[in-house]
């Protein structure tokens, strides 16, 4: 089974930007030793309780360190670019690391809407042309641009493999059409259905083999209970995130454990916790290893992908070991 991770660079109470930016860098060193197949790390902008808003410039950081693991992007917001410049971009990643860099793009705005605005002026126009966006970026990934006086460079042998991200059967169609390879974001995804999402993506290639990753949010410990644990403090986090949205005063980082606990709830909120709870796998490593193997044999994807945000990086390691561990007998 393939297992990879994707990273958020999520800042913790008690750190700074820098110091997360510094742990997602350790997380995929780990990674690439403990033999993880990929590292992808979001973008988001405008939030200060995420430090990913140039992956890019971190794989760069990351690629240095690593030998093994493919490194890319889980996803590069294209209706905020111009193909051309993204193109250069992981190109020039491709050259520094030849045959480990994976482009993931997709369309959600990533930040609010001030953001937006400040990024592009048409964002919403852009995010509606999405499928003339990823060919014209397609044609210069491969160098399959016809005008001659455009020339991406650096010229590479080896070229970025590209992938679709989305969270819906609208995302799925428009993957297959555009015969690229799918992650499906089950993790934030309200689309219920993983089965109907990928039979919407396989009904709408045409002619190609696309590989599928779907990505599920696991916390993983010692005991159940000590995992659960673990799993509240970025449970809180988007309770918190939510709260913000209305009031804008929250410390908009990731609680620690013992703050997430103590945090008082509404009646609504805590039917969330519960749901949300409920939706993620959660538990010993037997327990979150059962359920990834159940997963991957159920829904027949080609690899798994793990999002885990944790206050403590030392959580968020032993978390992903003790999968590996058990995937790897």
């Amino acid at each position: 089974m393939k297992i990879s991770i994707l990273d958020q660079a999520v800042v913790s109470k008690g750190e700074s930007s820098r110091d997360a930016l510094n742990n997602t860098v350790d997380l995929a060193v780990f990674a690439d030793k403990s033999g993880f197949y990929r590292f992808w790390i979001a973008e988001h902008h405008g939030m200060t309780g995420f430090a990913s808003s140039a992956p890019e410039v971190v794989l760069s950081a990351i690629g240095q360190l690593t030998k093994d693991i493919r490194i890319g992007s889980g996803a590069t917001l294209l209706p905020y670019y111009k193909p051309f410049k993204v193109a250069e971009q992981y190109h020039t990643l491709s050259a520094l690391y030849p045959g480990r860099i994976d482009l993931g793009i997709g369309r959600a705005p990533g930040g609010p809407a001030e953001v937006s605005e400040a990024l592009s002026d048409n964002y919403l126009k852009n995010a509606l042309n999405m499928p003339e966006l990823a060919k014209e970026l397609i044609n210069y990934i491969n160098y399959d641009n016809t005008d001659y006086k455009l020339k991406i460079t650096p010229k590479n042998e080896e070229v970025p493999e590209v992938w679709m991200l989305g969270t819906s059967e609208k995302s799925a169609e428009a993957a297959g059409q555009a015969g690229l390879n799918y992650c499906f974001g089950e993790f934030m995804s309200n689309a219920g259905d993983i089965k109907k999402v990928l039979k919407t993506y396989k009904d709408n290639l045409s002619g190609n083999n696309g590989k599928v990753i779907v990505t599920i949010t696991a916390f993983c410990a010692e005991t159940t209970e000590k995992a659960r644990d673990i799993a509240m403090s970025s449970i809180i986090f988007g309770i918190m995130k939510e709260r913000e949205f209305g009031e804008s005063k929250n410390d908009d980082r990731l609680p620690s454990v013992e703050e997430a606990k103590s945090f008082i709830l509404t009646e609504e909120e805590n039917r969330k916790v519960s749901h949300r709870m409920d939706s993620m796998i959660i538990g010993s490593q037997q327990e979150v290893g059962n359920m990834l193997e159940r997963i991957y044999s159920d829904e027949n994807v080609d690899e798994l992908m793990i999002s885990t945000n944790t206050h403590l990086l030392e959580d968020k390691i032993n978390s992903f070991r003790l999968i590996k561990e058990y995937l790897d007998k």
